[in-house]
């Protein structure tokens, strides 16, 4: 509800999201997320964004506020919702690590494994660890007396 009343409220006012963000000190993209309601101002950036757009809070937010106990409410509500938008990118975050970390970690292998088959590819499948070493041992010791 917010989002709606934000952008309509702007372009009532005749302001672009570059104005606005100019008047609020943020950048567009800020305003930008408010609108497609992907974050919410703080307490302050609201009642500066309310007094910018001469309207009140309550209305900016979409709902009639009878008393100064339901103004507490709204703010309330806000800290909430920036609450739970930051535990949502907190948790984005950490999936997509966790699977860059995956990605990175099957890459390994499958570099190794193309390592291992390419340096033994005689053994049929089937690869004695300490004949593994061995051959290496002696490549490269071949390799260091060839320097």
């Amino acid at each position: 509800m917010f989002s709606e009343n934000l952008k309509t409220l702007r372009k009532q006012k005749g302001f672009s999201q570059e104005e606005l963000a100019a008047r609020l000190h943020v950048v567009r993209q800020t305003v930008s997320k408010w609108e497609k309601g992907q974050s919410v101002p703080d307490a302050g950036t609201l009642i500066r964004l309310a007094e910018i757009l001469e309207v009140s809070v309550s209305e900016l937010l979409g709902e009639k506020i009878e008393n100064e106990q339901a103004a507490s409410d709204v703010a309330e509500q806000l800290a909430r919702i920036n609450e739970q938008l930051a535990i949502k990118n907190r948790r984005a975050r950490r999936i997509w690590k966790a699977i860059g970390i995956i990605l990175a970690v099957i890459v390994l292998v499958n570099i190794i494994g193309i390592v291992l088959f390419t340096v033994f590819p005689s053994s049929g499948g089937n690869i004695d660890i300490h004949e593994v070493s061995e051959q290496l041992i002696e490549k490269a010791s071949f390799h260091s007396y060839q320097l």
